[in-house]
């Protein structure tokens, strides 16, 4: 394994951060001077994550409880602590929130010390945030064709600082079968962790249209073992769509009721359900069309 690659991209703005699996792209906001040592610090700090994550891998592919367990990675250790929020009768690993973990941990090396306008770390679609107050950012989604906006703005007054989302067709395996689910939260790392039980509760038990294999056939050290994880879905009519969503919807939901969660959105098919801060927005938006 070759190690840590940084590297500006095109447009002077962003810098991209790469190491084995793990691919980022940071941008931040501010003076030249400050911006400069932004990146440098976060580029420091990427250096050693992936060795660190991998000196307590089989630890970190165990399945939470709701007591933490101690890590010597302060990754690891970000990781534990969201997917303890979840854990309990819930199967859940903490490598469910190591991509939204990984941002959260570059996005923390860039602020250390630096007076910035706003930042962002994405790393592959799983994004830690920054703002200053009076700033504002804005977010794709992956609402488009599902009839509701794909943009969406986040105020530094907002208690927004993660996004993360998840589904069937993703990077990881999923035990679902949304085509997405998109969460805000409080930070990366919780986003990831609720996205990806938001995205295992959309589904269809024994439905003959979805396929789906052990996870350790696929990938033989997944953390999700012989778990059953969706390989395709096939046609499904709208009320079928509408009951996985609706499955997931109340984990969503009962997430939101609990504050661990600002808000999801789920998209399945054509169809979408929103809760929470979403849903809200999108209510004032058909209310102003």
């Amino acid at each position: 394994m070759t190690g840590s690659q940084a590297s500006m991209l095109p447009d002077g703005r962003r810098l991209h951060l790469n190491h084995g699996p793990i691919d980022l792209i940071i941008e931040a906001v501010g003076e030249p001077a400050e911006v400069d040592r932004s990146y440098r610090q976060a580029t420091d700090r990427f250096a050693s994550v992936l060795e660190e994550l991998v000196r307590e891998l089989p630890a970190l592919r165990f399945p939470a409880s709701a007591r933490q367990r101690a890590f010597a990675g302060s990754t690891a250790r970000r990781m534990e602590r969201a997917v303890c929020l979840f854990a309990g009768d819930t199967f859940i690993t903490p490598m469910a929130a190591v991509a939204g973990s990984v941002a959260d941990e570059v996005m923390a090396a860039q602020l250390k010390g630096r007076c910035l306008r706003r930042a962002y770390a994405n790393n592959g679609g799983d994004i830690a945030l920054f703002l200053s107050d009076g700033e504002e950012t804005t977010a794709a989604i992956a609402g488009n064709g599902h009839g509701f906006a794909d943009r969406l703005t986040i105020r530094a007054g907002d208690p927004v600082r993660g996004i993360a989302t998840s589904g069937w067709r993703g990077r990881s395996h999923s035990l679902g079968i949304a085509d997405a689910v998109t969460v805000l939260a409080r930070d990366a790392a919780t986003a990831d962790a609720a996205a990806t039980l938001i995205a295992n509760a959309v589904d269809l038990p024994g439905h003959p249209a979805i396929s789906r294999q052990p996870a350790n056939l696929l990938s033989p050290d997944s953390d999700l073992g012989a778990h059953l994880v969706t390989t395709g879905v096939g046609p499904l009519n709208d009320v079928e769509a509408i009951t996985a969503l609706e499955r997931g919807l109340s984990v969503a939901k009962d997430f939101t009721a609990r504050g661990l969660i600002v808000s999801a959105a789920l998209f399945l098919n054509g169809h979408s359900r929103l809760c929470g801060a979403l849903a809200q927005h999108s209510q004032r938006s058909l209310e102003h069309a």
